[in-house]
Parts: structure tokens; sequence; C-alpha cells
């Protein structure tokens, strides 16, 4: 049965898209984001506040810092009893840990870091990015090392600036109100970095495994401009890379990173602001293949693959093919920086010989996702507001169909029961 959509009049998508763009010239780093989201306007109260649910000792140093010719905030993590001096390893690495395996490290592995973010009294949003980027930290590590997850550890100084710096970049985005991120393309120095694990190329392994599928330029420095937990943060949180998109700019906010040598300051430039009307704009990637030896009951299967691992939409169209074959058009939308791993899938599951690759700019209408109480269950229900200014309301078929079953009742009844209850939502 179709989806059954109402109109109600709400305030829901009136106020433009928060946009905030990365300008990454020279690389990125836990500490640069965080300085450049306070230099923006996060309030250094609030961030102490809410970093205070993790319970970890420490203290955040904050200044203004010069980088060549740029002002800049610079963000560093104190901990009891610190000086300094004695911070060697976070000097060179701008808060960027480096992984061990070795449990003997003295420092905290990777389980004990989720334990931590799961107790902590933190917003779910936050907690749930903190945990997040952690993960994509912690699977780089282990894949490069060749370790479980169970064995990634981090050691004690760099653990707890890692811990430090994720969530206050969670906070920092939560607190802003920022619906979007983008970003250049990432400048990567070149040389050598001295880490745990003896002198290793740049960009380190572990933040090369994490800039796969992510569009790099040469920083032409030697050095580090991006570091682990930086190119964590970064692939986790960034929607599109390309351009700085279409808006209207509100505040400007620059990160500084340690002082080095170079033709380019070693700041984080980050950009703040709104989309220029009701309708927000991207860019995306749109995969086509055509098929005609795939046998049609797998393709569910092979749907299934490309939207687990991140696919916004996956559609199939009957062809008539060459010798008049009957085929199927496949066709998969994503967000660019993950257009490679899913065109993988398709040479994998589908025995497609070759892939073709579009770039699109889409306009996209304002939406909002909703948990609805009814009589067969909590239901999620998709609001969306239309040019016209009017909200339309849809229920999630996959939690009404549920609802159905479980209820022996007709879907149509937990479709309409769900529309109605978030129709009777205060605006």
């Amino acid at each position: 049965m179709p989806r059954r959509s109402s109109t109600v009049s709400s305030r829901l998508g009136e106020s433009p898209q928060k946009i905030l763009h990365l300008d990454l010239f020279s690389g990125i780093a836990g500490n640069m984001f965080v300085s450049a989201l306070i230099d923006l306007g996060l309030s250094r109260k609030d961030l102490e506040n809410d970093l205070a649910g993790l319970e970890l000792p420490h203290t955040l140093k904050i200044s203004r810092v010069r980088r060549a010719a740029l002002s800049a905030r610079y963000l560093r993590v104190q901990l009891p009893g610190e000086k300094r001096s004695s911070r060697k390893h976070a000097a060179k690495h701008d808060h960027g840990p480096h992984g061990s395996h070795s449990k003997a490290s003295g420092g905290r592995s990777y389980f004990e870091i989720v334990e931590l973010l799961e107790v902590a009294e933190l917003s779910d949003p936050v907690r749930h990015r903190a945990l997040a980027i952690f993960k994509s930290l912690a699977v780089a590590e282990a894949k490069v090392h060749g370790v479980s997850l169970a064995e990634v550890h981090f050691h004690e100084v760099g653990a707890v600036d890692a811990i430090v710096d994720v969530t206050a970049a969670a906070i920092g985005l939560h607190r802003l109100g920022v619906d979007r991120v983008t970003a250049s393309a990432v400048a990567l120095g070149e040389g050598t970095v001295d880490t745990a694990h003896g002198l290793l190329p740049i960009p380190a392994p572990a933040t090369l495994e994490l800039l796969k599928g992510i569009p790099t330029v040469p920083a032409h420095v030697k050095w580090e401009t991006v570091t682990p937990t930086g190119a964590a943060i970064l692939r986790t949180v960034a929607d599109h890379f390309g351009a700085m998109p279409a808006m209207t700019i509100d505040a400007v906010g620059l990160g500084a990173g340690n002082d080095r040598p170079g033709p380019m300051p070693n700041v984080l430039r980050a950009v703040m602001g709104h989309s220029n009307d009701g309708l927000a704009q991207d860019r995306v990637s749109v995969l086509e293949a055509n098929l005609d030896d795939l046998v049609p009951e797998h393709f569910d299967y092979v749907m299934e693959k490309l939207l687990g691992a991140g696919a916004l939409d996956v559609s199939l169209q009957h062809l008539q093919t060459k010798k008049n074959r009957p085929g199927f058009l496949v066709r998969v939308i994503t967000q660019t920086h993950k257009a490679r791993s899913l065109a993988d899938i398709l040479f994998v599951e589908s025995g497609t010989l070759g892939v073709r690759v579009q770039e699109w700019q889409r306009w996209i209408l304002a939406r909002e996702v909703i948990s609805v109480k009814t009589n067969y269950g909590r239901i999620r229900v998709k609001r969306v507001r239309g040019v016209d200014g009017q909200i339309s309301v849809s229920a999630e078929y996959d939690d009404c169909k549920r609802a159905a079953l479980k209820a022996d009742v007709p879907l149509r009844e937990v479709v309409l029961s769900a529309e109605l209850a978030a129709q009777e939502l205060p605006e």
C-alpha cells in the first residue's frame, strides 16, 4: 500500500540550514578543529561544563597565537601536574595519538574508551558522534597494525588528548547547531614522523587509512599536516568534500596547530554560514551500471549491502540492452567520498564490468525524523516542509510493518495512526 501523506502547518524548515565549511589548506588535527569552533563562538564555559561529564581530570589551555600572518585560537589539553615542556609527544603531533597494540603501553584500550564515553554525562547526540569518531580511529589503527579492536591501545597522554578533543568536537558541533559540514580537499605533508612504533612515513598509516575516498592535495611541507584524530573527526563529520557551498557567511574561525615552517600558516579555517533559501544544496556522486546477468532475486541483497555501506539511495530500472537482452540499470546516489567503496560493492556483488560516475548538484527539502507514540508502539515518522511551506508526514514503512504483524492488524491502520499522531504534535 502506498504511504499516505497529510499536510499540516508547521515552522519546520523555516530556519535556514546552518553550514560549517572547513578550509583544510594546512590539514587538520583534533585541537585545531576544536580551536576553530571556539573561534567561531563556541562558549568556553559551555564546553568545559559539558566536558566535565567525562570525569577525566584535565584543563583546557586556550590562547590566541600568531601563525605566520594570521591570528588564531590555540587549544592545549593539560593533565594534572603536567608541565608544558613534558608534552613532547603531543607537541610533535598536535594531539594526534598513534595507537599501540601493546597492553604494556600504559594507555587505554579502545573498549575502555568506549565504556568511558557510554557512562559519561553527555547528551545523546554528543555521545553518539564521539563514539562514531573513536570507532573510525580504532578501526583504522587495528587494520594498519594487523590486530583486533580489542588489542588497540592508545598511549596515556595521547588517549586523554584524543578523548577530550573528540568529545569537544562533538560538543562544539552540537552547541553551535551545525546542520551540515563540508570540507575542501585535504592538504597532506610529507616526510617521516617519530611514533611509538618507530619512524613512520607521513601521512601516518592510520591517517592514510582514514582518508580513503577523501580528496587530497600536496601541502609541499615536510611535517605532519593531518593527525589520526583529525582524520577520524573529518571522516565522521564531513558530509561533502569540494568547494565551499553556496551560502551566506556568518562567521570565520581560525584554529591553530603548532608553529611550523612552510609557505602557509598552520591553521584550520572554519567558515560558518547559512543556506540562502529554504532549500539546502549539496553535491552527490551518482553511480550507474547496466546489468544483463544479475539474478533478479539477488537484487535485494545488493541493495542492502549498498545502503548498509552508506548509499543515500539505490534504484533499479528495466532496460533492453545490446543484442536485445533484457537487463537492468542500477543507480546509486551517495556522498562523494563514499563513491569508490560503493563502486567496489557493485563490482563484487553485481558482476558488472564497469561503473559510470557522475557528480550532481541537488536541492534538499528540510526534513526531520520523529518518533511518535501509537496504540501499536512507537513509530518513526518523517516530516518534510515543501516549497509551498506545507508539512507532509510519512510513516516509516519498516516500523509500521513490524507493528502491524505484531498486533495482527491491517498495515494501513498502523500507518494512519502514526501519521495522525505526528500531525497532532506541537509545532
